[in-house]
């Protein structure tokens, strides 16, 4: 029933306030009303669990019960009272799983958050996360905010570990799977801590969760949203958020925008996918000392190791919070196995990550060991076909065992012979392995647009650009697309460029000559292009293939870029997005209000006070402004491309 999410009252609605009785306990008034919770929520769900063929694997009992809880907004600016954060323990948490079961509201199991001294039952599957960006923790300076243990290399299974990042588990470690709910894929902006996230943080923080133990990694948020208003027309936020958007910066923005750390976990999602199942049972193995590195130490290589005593993956991280890494160039590393010692000779660059192989079996052939990471395995033209990655800083190279015959030019692909197997080996760089996409037919698609497949196999662009120039393998993967111009080839890769009509539209910004100069608000009328008033140009609710569309406009981000506090975009009399100012672009799909567009839409930025107690982090050194302007203003299509 709490939820909190920076929702109003953590997910409880503001009547609770007034009953009498506690909140978050066993109290026979309470459960009433969550029984009745859970029996509408339980209809809702019907037929959406795993048992039932669906995507639901698991439900959480309640928030770090025990542990946190939120400010009751009716009372924020008064006596700021504070929700109950709960004293009944375990008796609490199995009531709420009891009901749930009741509504018929059936997981493969239920959880619960683990840190922090929440309630546990051995019922519940403990979930763990991390976050390095906290604004909860208040710092108002520069540079105040410490670099975080959260990535140092821990091993979650042992007894009687020792870390400094609040993992002190209720049960033994080596009895329960170690996984995690709240892994930072982003942080939302509060109004006195405005970090602009760094997206390579996000693939880091999976990195050390997978090498210290984690065979479930699970996230917060990795798509961000947009919070309702009201049945009554209350906002639904926390106050120290903005009232509509819920962007958190995450990997998937809160408008489906595609960013980096969405594109950079991909290859750990795929090596999950397949190689998860050799990976799974591996035990964590870490260098001495590994775990009481201080963050600050931004000399000495962090790897942890995770094996079965014959083969494993070495993990490599040289991303840190708050500081700045620098490259490492031949560190050695040995990895003592049984009868046997692999040595290995480690570069990597700053802010990079790695997973890297030792004694893999491909399909029956050795690698010994690769700095190269691997990602998918596919079948093409008969052949199992091994991708691989070349994490920034690396170079590539391979050692198979001794007898095996090697063809091919080593830099982009390569042919592995031995007893009677054959594979092929797909060389990647970063930047191609960010952009890559496994089609159902084994293909695979290299863009940085966002692919998307149907079930039938029917496939389309999302994409910022009128004009996309796409990489396949193989090359000729595409050739039957009715939408696609075939360019070439480069070298193992087939070229394709997909075009559509571009929009060329502008926004227009006039001042409002209302505009108050005492509080320094700033007004502006916006117009924009009447296509936004049509939007969206597909037709909704229908397969992926069902349409002779070619092409359509499938949204339109407005972008804004100004200087102030906060800023807030009304069309009429309804706020439709608002922002608090931390240096970055400002995007707002205009998709969902369509109907409201034709007339002129309201920015309001008003500007920061001079002794605001606000901290602004940004890589691009971004400090509070205290000008309060309207910088830029501009429309982006957002395209949809069918093949």
């Amino acid at each position: 029933p709490f939820a909190h999410g920076e929702v109003r009252n953590g997910g409880l609605p503001d009547w609770l306030f007034g009953k009498p009785f506690e909140v978050r306990s066993l109290d026979e008034g309470f459960i009433k009303y969550v029984e009745r919770f859970y029996n509408e929520i339980g209809k809702r769900v019907s037929g959406l669990f795993y048992k039932d063929g669906g995507p639901v694997i698991a439900v959480q009992l309640d928030n770090e019960y025990m542990h946190s809880s939120a400010k009751w907004e009716v009372t924020v600016g008064s006596t700021n009272e504070w929700i109950n954060a709960g004293k009944d323990g375990e008796p609490y948490i199995l009531k709420l799983r009891e009901l749930a079961l009741n509504a018929g509201i059936e997981p493969a199991f239920f959880t619960g958050t683990a840190w922090g001294g929440a309630a546990y039952s051995p019922r519940v599957m403990p979930l763990w996360g991390g976050y390095a960006y906290r604004p909860w923790i208040f710092y108002f300076k520069i540079g105040e905010h410490p670099a975080t243990e959260v990535f140092v290399y821990e091993d979650y299974h042992r007894d009687g570990v020792t870390c400094a990042d609040d993992f002190k588990p209720a049960y033994r470690p080596s009895e329960r799977p170690y996984a995690c709910c709240e892994m930072g894929a982003g942080m939302m902006s509060c109004y006195a801590f405005r970090a602009v996230f760094p997206v390579r943080s996000v693939d880091a923080l999976a990195n050390i969760k997978l090498a210290s133990g984690c065979n479930f990694i699970g996230y917060y948020m990795y798509h961000g949203g947009t919070n309702p208003i009201g049945k009554h027309g209350t906002y639904m936020n926390e106050s120290q958020v903005t009232k509509l958007s819920y962007d958190f910066q995450a990997a998937l923005g809160e408008y489906g925008q595609v960013r980096e750390s969405y594109r950079r976990l991909k290859s750990i999602h795929f090596f999950t996918r397949f190689f998860g199942e050799k990976l799974a049972p591996m035990e964590t193995v870490l260098p001495e000392g590994a775990s009481a590195i201080d963050p600050n130490d931004m000399d000495t290589l962090r790897f942890a190791v995770r094996t079965d005593g014959k083969s494993g993956f070495l993990f490599v991280n040289n991303y840190q919070d708050h500081r700045e890494t620098r490259a490492k160039e031949h560190e050695k590393v040995s990895i003592t196995l049984e009868g046997e010692t692999v040595d290995l000779d480690i570069s990597i660059a700053a802010e990079e990550n790695a997973i890297l192989p030792f004694n893999l079996d491909l399909d029956g052939i050795l690698l010994k060991q690769a700095n190269a990471q691997p990602v998918l395995r596919t079948v093409i033209g008969g052949k199992p076909t091994y991708v691989f990655m070349v994490p920034e800083g690396m170079d590539g190279s391979f050692k198979f065992e001794e007898s095996a015959q090697i063809s091919g030019d080593g830099a982009k692909i390569m042919t592995v012979k031995n007893a009677g197997s054959e594979i092929d080996i797909i060389l990647v760089s970063r930047a191609m392995a960010d952009n890559m996409y496994l089609l159902k037919s084994g293909g695979l698609v290299f863009t940085d647009a966002a692919l998307l497949e149907d079930e039938n196999g029917a496939l389309r662009l999302e994409t910022t650009k009128a004009s996309n120039l796409i990489k396949t393998y193989p090359a000729d993967l595409l050739a039957g697309s009715r939408t696609a111009v075939r360019q070439g080839d480069d070298g193992i890769f087939g070229t394709y460029l997909f075009e559509t009509k571009e929009l060329k539209a502008e926004a227009a910004a006039e001042r409002c000559s209302t505009a108050g100069t005492t509080s320094g608000v700033l007004r502006y009328g916006i117009r924009v292009p009447g296509e936004c008033a049509n939007l969206p140009g597909c037709t909704l609710n229908r397969e992926i293939g069902a349409s002779e569309q070619p092409s359509c406009i499938k949204d339109i981000l407005l972008r804004i870029r100004y200087s102030g506090d906060v800023a807030e975009l009304f069309a009429g009399d309804e706020m439709i997005s608002d922002n608090f100012w931390n240096g970055d672009i400002w995007e707002i799909g205009l998709k969902e209000h369509a109907g409201k567009l034709k007339d002129m839409l309201t920015l309001r930025i008003s500007p920061m006070g001079k002794d605001a107690l606000i901290t602004i982090e940004s890589a691009d050194g971004e400090e509070k402004d205290n000008t309060c302007a309207l910088v830029s203003i501009e429309v982006q299509p957002v395209y949809d491309i069918r093949f």
